[in-house]
């Protein structure tokens, strides 16, 4: 072999990196629209799944029905329309295996850096690959970057400090990191947060812990639904499986575009609605409107989901509880609240939420210039100012993520196939004119609040706005007419350059 063959890197025409839901699904439509291109899927944890795969607390699960955040192309079929995690995993894993995706796999192999040249056209990454002789870095080249790895941290959740959390005598968990042999068998577990993570925490631990309490620093909008759809049920024994997938997913698409414009149009309406169910489940209206009735309103941020109403239940049987204080120390055999309550603890759990994480912590760099992301805008929700060939996959938040994610992956097929027919190399998307800033992600939430000011912006119209509305995304994101927007970076020269918009972003 020469030395020039030795040196080479490898070449792909396109690179996805993350082998969750999402990487996964980019892959089945890559390989199904472009069958002659070669990819690969480079996941930097040793299993596919994401967020399915790493996350192992007790009950995980998803928190939007599966039929919505399942694949179009792979009909749901299991009972259960809220499922749990391994179920999910095992959906996941199966598509991958029926599609020859497992083959495109590279595990253990993380992207850290990606630079960019005009010239060539081409990604140059660097990855950190885990051998048996340790972690090896090397270079990779590509066409066409697809980011998949969502937007949060893997590898670090929201940690706030504590006082005197060092005096305490018991054990301390955060949920991202949970222990294989965590024993909380007829123990006393308190529950730090009051998001999806804790209401899932806390029926799933209460049958076996003495006591289970969660306490909040708020109430959170909490909505019981059911664990399984009995319409989807009837559909399903009617229909033949694809038909009544599609039949299913346009119902609950269509039920859960119409509550969330509800709660944005009627919020007063909504929050009577959401607190009248609660009361009628737990019968007790003072405890509803303590713990359960928040100052802000429905969907300001994302709303809780329990299937079966099992959050409610485990508190009807006595064997969990809510308490709304705030923390004003650890101390050994628990925690003193502000209010001079102490909740004894042999196990805390810290389920005080994520850290965000912009598209896998990639360092980009365009033509020699580093990348800040905080200066560029989101096209069409997939494509970025300044950064030509790259793509992200941002889901939606006000739905399953999928519905977004399938779209998005469709349309980077799009443009690869306008690529083509142009004889372009390379594009990059531009604004014609002035645009308003606005967060790429407009919830109220603390972990989206605590860190969105890095990532990319959006606008103030579109297509440079992420529509919360999949039925308009629905109709008109294959639709688009990519030659308005989406400007070919000529060969040798920056793409700084090809990217300058019509007038200054504001």
């Amino acid at each position: 072999m020469s030395e020039q063959a030795a040196t080479t890197p490898e070449h792909l025409d396109v690179v996805i990196v993350g082998a969750g839901l999402s990487g996964i699904g980019a892959a089945y439509r890559l390989q199904a629209e472009h069958p002659g291109r070669s990819y690969a899927v480079l996941e930097a944890r040793d299993a596919l799944g994401g967020t399915w795969d790493l996350f192992r607390y007790p009950g995980i699960r998803s928190d939007s029905d599966m039929f919505t955040l399942g694949y179009p192309f792979k009909p749901w079929r299991d009972a259960k329309s809220i499922a749990d995690g391994p179920a999910i995993l095992r959906y996941i894993t199966e598509t991958a295996t029926e599609n020859g995706i497992d083959r495109h796999i590279r595990f253990g192999t993380k992207v850290v850096a990606a630079e960019w040249d005009s010239a060539t056209a081409r990604w140059t990454l660097t990855v950190e690959q885990r051998t048996a002789a340790g972690v090896e870095r090397r270079a990779l080249t590509c066409g066409f970057l697809y980011s998949c790895s969502g937007y949060y941290n893997y590898d670090q959740g929201h940690n706030p400090e504590f006082p005197g959390i060092g005096d305490f005598s018991g054990t301390v968990v955060h949920p991202q990191f949970w222990p294989e042999d965590l024993d909380y068998a007829e123990k006393k577990v308190v529950v730090i947060g009051s998001g999806a993570t804790a209401v899932t925490l806390v029926p799933a631990m209460a049958d076996q812990a003495e006591h289970v309490t969660m306490l909040q620093r708020s109430p959170t909008w909490i909505s019981a639904v059911p664990g399984r759809d009995k319409v989807a049920d009837r559909l399903r024994e009617l229909l033949p499986p694809n038909l009544a997938h599609r039949a299913i997913r346009t119902k609950n698409i269509l039920f859960n575009i119409g509550f969330y414009q509800y709660c944005r149009r009627r919020p007063e309406a909504a929050r009577k609605l959401l607190t009248g169910l609660t009361t009628r489940i737990l019968k007790d209206e003072k405890q509803v409107a303590e713990h359960f009735t928040p100052s802000y309103n429905p969907w300001d941020q994302r709303l809780c989901a329990v299937p079966d109403a099992d959050f409610f239940k485990a508190m009807r049987k006595g064997k969990a509880e809510v308490v709304t204080d705030h923390i004003e120390t650890f101390v050994p055999e628990g925690i003193r609240l502000k209010s001079g309550r102490v909740l004894e603890a042999d196990v805390v759990i810290t389920a005080t939420g994520l850290q965000l994480l912009a598209f896998g912590g990639i360092d980009l760099v365009v033509d020699g210039a580093p990348v800040r992301l905080n200066d560029q805008f989101v096209w069409q929700g997939t494509m970025l100012t300044g950064v030509p060939n790259f793509a992200v996959c941002i889901g939606y938040t006000n739905a399953s993520w999928t519905l977004r994610a399938d779209l998005t992956s469709r349309l980077v097929c799009k443009i690869l196939t306008h690529m083509d027919r142009k004889g372009f190399s390379a594009v990059v998307p531009q604004p014609t004119r002035e645009l308003a800033q606005r967060p790429l992600l407009d919830l109220a939430s603390g972990y989206i609040q605590r860190s969105i000011a890095d990532f990319p912006r959006q606008g103030d119209r579109h297509p440079w706005t992420v529509r919360q509305n999949y039925l308009l995304d629905a109709a008109t994101t294959m639709r688009t007419d990519l030659s308005k927007t989406l400007r070919p970076v000529p060969a040798g020269r920056p793409a700084a350059d090809a990217n300058q918009p019509a007038a200054a972003a504001v």
